[in-house]
């Protein structure tokens, strides 16, 4: 009987000791392959059991969760999801995440270690704390701005702060409501479709993702390099420019909107927009030298991210010298988004350096105790001091007396510089309006906002679209409106002993300000 028993003891034991073993295979050596398994479903679900952290714009959320009652239970919300698209991209059930959504995921889902006082404890716990919430930079009255002066057109805005690289507005027309693909189901398929199929592109994200033909607003970055090459020692000195300007190598005559561009300055060159001022310059300067200049501000950089990526701005390596010529006053093959434009007025707004342009000031976990908080660092030198000193000068110059007079504000400091950019075969498309500059008011010690428009209005007569009379208009009551912000920010920190929002904490939603 009692060797019965042990061998009945002794199978069990083998029984069990299998059993382990089958469940190491499944919860540790398979673990990984049904995870990724597309018939596994249960990471989707777990991943939509709770609902998602929060986008946060001056202090409010702009973004929320409904529970639907179904497998996948939470469905993203948003508020004036037009407005708020080019920030916040969408989170969708079906087709996953973009911008803001896709960059700062893991604190959304509640994924991110940084969540959890207790490093892996949620890995091993098979459980995951309350969605983050993300602070961004933006300010509710500059986008609103951006977003009703295009108005439906196809364009862009991009507003910074100079001195910390914070995104102040950041605008793509026209645009789309994230929350019709937030689900799932035949109408959010039918909403993919419809919105991959249109003309005016409403998914593309024209501010970070689109890149145009700077145009004469790349002039102030060849000014840039001819100054700092010493190319330029004095802005009001003839330059020895023809007008006519054969293109080097070609009998391709560079035409000139403007008149007296003949040997002109380069303040006269600046003003009234001299293309030929400007490419001889550039060709003086040199192909490695503009190489040189452009990198300073960003161009040709892959890697920019404000977390979101940012598409590449391009200026041409080894071009013959026509082409450079063509390039220094951005044209040719010599791309920028709207977003390195209003870079290149940072540079000049803030004395030649650049601050890492960002989007998000901090990330929290769901009770407001902040996780992550960003730190102020330069992405470029692009100038010397002197120099963007001299450009802030040129700058002003254009809105007060030259092509940029409808970007002036009364009793404020704006520097500007208008661009029409000539694109398509033989240059028959319609052109791009662009405005750049930068405002400061009265009695403070440095500029308020950065700003870059774009406008790509196809209605319009082409004599009548200009950087001047586009765009600049638009730059005007961005400028504005954040100078009455930070006007506003000081009179707060005045009376209440500190800004709250993103620069500070309480208001209306709790500990992300108002």
């Amino acid at each position: 009987m009692i060797p019965c028993i042990r061998h009945a003891a002794l199978l069990c034991l083998l029984l069990l000791a299998a059993l382990l073993v089958n469940a190491v295979r499944v919860q540790v050596v398979q673990a990984p392959a049904l995870d990724g398994n597309p018939a596994n479903r249960r990471p989707v679900m777990a991943r939509y059991a709770e609902p998602r952290g929060d986008i946060v714009v001056d202090g409010r959320p702009v973004t929320g969760s409904v529970d639907t009652g179904e497998q996948l239970r939470h469905e993203r919300t948003y508020t004036d999801g037009p407005l708020y698209a080019p920030v916040t991209g969408h989170s969708s059930q079906t087709y996953g995440t973009t911008l803001l959504e896709d960059a700062e995921d893991p604190v959304l889902s509640g994924t991110s270690p940084m969540l959890t006082a207790i490093p892996f404890w949620h890995d091993f716990s098979r459980t995951r704390p309350p969605g983050g919430h993300v602070v961004t930079t933006v300010r509710e009255p500059l986008q609103r701005v951006a977003y009703e002066g295009l108005a439906g057109r196809r364009g862009a805005v991009a507003a910074l702060e100079p001195s910390s690289g914070r995104i102040l507005a950041l605008v793509s027309s026209p645009s789309y409501d994230p929350a019709v693909l937030s689900g799932t189901g035949r109408p959010v398929a039918a909403a993919w479709a419809r919105l991959n199929a249109a003309r005016d592109q409403p998914m593309l994200n024209r501010a970070l993702r689109q890149t145009y033909p700077p145009g004469s607003t790349f002039k102030i970055v060849t000014a840039a390099a001819a100054m700092d090459a010493g190319i330029v020692t004095d802005v009001d000195a003839p330059t020895g420019a023809p007008d006519p300007y054969l293109l080097p190598g070609t009998r391709t005559v560079l035409p000139n909107e403007a008149k007296g561009c003949g040997n002109a300055s380069l303040a006269y060159a600046i003003r009234w927009s001299c293309n030929t001022v400007m490419a001889h310059l550039g060709v003086r300067v040199g192909s490695a030298g503009m190489l040189d200049a452009v990198s300073r501000f960003g161009f040709n950089d892959s890697s920019l991210r404000v977390p979101s990526p940012v598409a590449r701005s391009n200026f041409d390596n080894g071009m013959s010298t026509d082409r450079l010529a063509l390039s220094a006053i951005g044209q040719y093959d010599t791309r920028a988004t709207p977003l390195q434009m209003a870079m290149v007025a940072a540079a000049v707004a803030n004395g030649g350096e650049i601050a890492q342009p960002h989007l998000v000031e901090r990330t929290t976990t769901a009770d407001g105790d902040t996780v992550a908080q960003h730190v102020r660092r330069t992405y470029r030198q692009a100038m010397l001091p002197p120099t963007a000193l001299r450009l802030q000068e040129l700058m002003v110059d254009v809105v007060d007396g030259g092509s940029g007079s409808k970007a002036a504000i009364a009793g404020a400091r704006v520097g500007g510089k208008t661009g029409t950019a000539q694109h398509g075969v033989g240059n028959t498309g319609t052109p791009y309006a662009w405005f750049i500059g930068w405002a400061q008011a009265e009695g403070t010690g440095r500029p308020a906002v950065a700003v870059a428009v774009v406008v790509e209005d196809a209605s319009a007569r082409r004599e009548d679209i200009s950087g001047g009379g586009s765009a600049a208009p638009i730059a005007r009551s961005v400028m504005e409106e954040a100078l009455r912000e930070e006007e506003r920010r000081g009179a707060a920190r005045d009376g209440a002993g500190g800004l709250p929002g993103p620069y500070g904490r309480g208001g209306p939603f709790g500990p992300f300000g108002p």
